[in-house]
């Protein structure tokens, strides 16, 4: 066993769970059942507790959702099962209050604060969130994402630096919490990119090493893939005693969402055990598929089929130096597709096309591989490489 210098981050409880000081490194997932849908919801719970995960996100959009998750709460409860919840708000701040009661931690995105009552300025509504959390005995999680940072924070910077933003608005956050006198909180900063993830986590251990952190890849892919990318980054990380509590964020169906804690107790393992295979350079120049993790966010299931289907038809241009992100939603597909060379964010019934910030099209999800592809060769010609017959 190696002996890792962990840093002194201070505890934080999540219901049985204690992240941040000398406590194991919790392990944890997100259901990607549709909320309202308690009974699935709740099997998927089920499955991730079982499968060993010390703490369950669950996304909620609206208030339907609030009392679909308190209605699953309820059945856990009468079930005598107690796992740790959190709970993923988007847009609508307000339904902190309406959740508190319910779950164990509450993860708001500070990108997303201004999308709900956009005149009122953002303290106010981390004001509200921690108010929320304080009288429930709830968490915090201060979640930034490298689709969906703080639009203030992305003006002040130049266009290249993608990392400043994010660890900026994840300080400043952390300063309102202070001043707020709510101790009880982490941070997590994402991008898709191991390399990023390892900076921006790095810097902001600096900065704030008492502040436990959320580590993760988002939008890491499929496996085998995914789980290489985000092995680098822990690796690189945790060896350096930075990461709290951790998520292997993978593009798999309902039924195999339990393999993410499967992965991250395999890679805290090996770390442990000194078996790093990582290098600290990630720059290879081949295809990078992005895809992000099937959640409750999806608008349909066969965003699933479409990576994996993307994932075999573009294997003739493993060998070239392109960036191709595969999104579920339109929460953070639109944002999180920005960087790749070709990018598709997935709705209901069709599928956008995108070449870095362009938008080319919507097209249906039977016809939108042969759009991609069409996109793909040009790329590839453009850059002097040879198009497969």
């Amino acid at each position: 066993m190696v002996e890792i210098q962990r840093n002194p981050t201070r505890p934080v409880r999540i219901g049985t769970v204690t992240i941040g000081a000398d406590n194991p490194i919790a392990v944890q997932s997100m259901t990607a059942t549709a909320t309202q849908d308690v009974e699935s919801t709740l099997a998927q719970i089920r499955a991730l507790h079982d499968a060993g995960a010390d703490i369950i996100r669950v996304a909620v959009d609206s208030k339907k959702d609030a009392e679909a998750l308190a209605e699953i709460r309820k059945l856990l409860t009468c079930k005598g099962v107690r796992p740790n919840l959190a709970v993923d708000l988007q847009e609508n701040y307000r339904l902190a209050a309406v959740l508190a009661p319910h779950v164990d931690k509450i993860r708001y995105n500070p990108g997303h604060l201004y999308h709900h009552e956009r005149e009122k300025p953002w303290q106010e509504k981390v004001q509200f969130i921690a108010q929320s959390a304080a009288e429930h005995g709830c968490a915090i999680r201060v979640g930034v994402n490298c689709g969906s940072v703080d639009p203030a924070k992305v003006e002040a910077f130049d266009p290249d630096d993608s990392i400043s933003p994010m660890l900026e608005s994840a300080l400043e956050h952390c300063a309102a919490l202070d001043e707020l006198g709510f101790t009880q909180f982490c941070v997590s900063l994402k991008d898709s990119d191991p390399q990023k993830v390892i900076e921006v986590n790095r810097r902001f251990a600096e900065a704030r090493p008492d502040v436990p952190l959320h580590l993760g890849v988002t939008e890491a892919g499929m496996p085998p893939e995914g789980i290489i990318k985000t092995r680098i980054a822990f690796e690189q990380l945790i060896s350096r005693g930075i990461g709290d509590t951790i998520r292997v964020s993978l593009t798999v169906s309902n039924a195999r969402k339990p393999e993410e804690i499967e992965a991250g107790r395999s890679i805290l393992a090996d770390i442990a055990a000194g078996r790093v295979r990582s290098v600290v350079d990630y720059g290879l120049s081949t295809l990078n598929i992005i895809s992000c993790p099937s959640c409750s966010r999806v608008e349909n299931e066969a965003f699933v089929e479409l990576a994996e289907d993307v994932k075999r038809m573009t294997d003739y241009a493993k060998d070239h130096d392109i960036t191709i992100a595969v999104m579920g939603c339109r929460v953070n597909g639109p944002g999180e597709t920005d960087d790749a060379d070709l990018g598709l964010w997935c709705g209901p019934t069709y599928v956008n096309l995108k070449r870095g910030t362009e938008t080319l099209g919507q097209f249906g999800y039977d016809e939108i591989l042969s759009k991609l592809k069409a996109e793909l060769d040009q790329l590839i010609d453009a850059r002097g490489g040879a198009v497969a017959g």
